[in-house]
């Protein structure tokens, strides 16, 4: 986007905010293992210095200081390199109204591209404090909610759908979604998942913009373990949920082993296939077997020889004509033998905390009505 205020041109503290909420685009002219680290939703990477030109002026910076490493980055972006560099960010500018420009500390990577980028008639505003100042914001909001927020919890046993009634409530946050994971041994899903700083970005940017939106109400949140996935809840955030009152969905055994085989086994399926056209039924085997695998050791060992036993067959017989009604013996069965006696253990443990308890329906009634309830009143 073209530009011709030159006194909006750095951009501070005070509407980082009001980015983050309107998700304008920025460029992150970072090295690809700093973007990699951690990023924004909207951030597209396209840097000034290569993964091995940011070491090499790194490692000339620490020896010879600051003048030398500068002269050195120019020595090594010139040319041809410069001005395919120049005209990548310039199309992307023109792409993207409204385009943002940072480095990690707002420091010289970022001044320098910027520069470069208005001497081809092209003023994108440049961030105060870069990266790591965004960062920021978000870290104090997921402190900030934590302490500020009223939260309420959803439970219940595996299958009940409490991931798509939290979804359902306007004033909630889907944390397995952040985590792109399901939260349990079968959890993970094809697209992989988020690094821990993306995870915190993400969850960040979505509770700002949702406490601007509905200010003053009852967060919902699904009643999870610290660790989702790989990724971990922020301490603060989490103790917060923990001590939060909790909702208990209650649905029957046919309904949740419907639903688990729909998750775990039909879309699992598909999306591998999609991802992987070549060898993704193979992906799929390993993912569901893996899965099973890495909680052996509780099952015990007849619990789980009988439960692989009953996984494979359903898997031959679904390659064998694409039936996947198998699947339901082994799902009851992890029920029986894991999931329920694991859920009613820690069910127990916070008994304390229940205050409501009913069918899918009832409780996204009573979830609604709570999140609606303003602080204070």
């Amino acid at each position: 986007m073209v530009l011709h205020n030159m006194s909006d041109h750095i951009i501070t503290s005070e509407k980082f905010e009001d980015l983050l909420i309107s998700g304008v685009p920025f460029l992150d002219v970072r090295a690809e293992i700093e973007f990699s680290k951690g990023s924004f939703p909207t951030s597209t990477n396209i840097p000034i210095l290569q993964d091995h030109e940011r070491q090499v002026v790194g490692t000339c910076y620490k020896k010879n200081g600051r003048d030398a490493a500068t002269e050195l980055a120019h020595s090594l972006i010139k040319g041809q390199t410069k001005t395919q560099r120049i005209e990548a960010w310039c199309q992307f500018a023109r792409a993207n109204q409204n385009v943002h420009i940072y480095c990690w500390r707002g420091g010289m990577r970022s001044k320098y591209a910027r520069d470069w980028i208005l001497g081809s008639g092209i003023n994108i505003p440049l961030i105060d404090g870069g990266y790591r100042a965004l960062r920021h914001v978000i870290l104090d909001q997921i402190m900030d909610a934590a302490d500020q927020v009223p939260v309420v919890r959803i439970g219940g046993k595996t299958g009940t759908a409490k991931t798509i009634l939290v979804n359902a409530v306007e004033f909630s946050t889907d944390l397995e979604g952040h985590a792109n994971h399901r939260g349990s041994s079968f959890g993970q899903r094809v697209s992989g998942v988020p690094t821990q700083v993306n995870f915190e970005n993400s969850l960040g940017i979505d509770l700002l913009r949702k406490r601007q939106a509905f200010q003053g109400r009852t967060l919902v949140v699904e009643d999870e373990g610290r660790r989702i996935g790989s990724n971990f809840i922020p301490k603060e955030f989490y103790d917060k949920m923990h001590a939060a009152d909790l909702a208990v969905v209650e649905m029957p055994l046919e309904f949740r082993v419907q639903r688990i085989a729909q998750e775990y086994v039909t879309q699992m399926t598909k999306e591998f296939l999609e991802a992987h056209p070549i060898d993704g039924w193979e992906m799929f085997v390993n993912y569901l077997t893996q899965s099973l695998f890495r909680v052996r050791k509780r099952l015990g060992s007849e619990n789980y020889k009988l439960i692989s036993s009953l996984m494979k067959s359903a898997l031959r017989q679904q390659y064998k004509d694409g039936n996947t009604s198998g699947h339901d013996s082994w799902i009851i069965a992890m029920l029986r033998d894991y999931y329920d006696p694991m859920y009613a253990y820690q069910l127990e443990a916070q008994s304390n905390k229940i205050v409501f308890q009913g069918g899918y329906d009832e409780v996204l009634n009573w979830a609604i009505e709570r999140s609606c309830t303003l602080k204070n009143t």
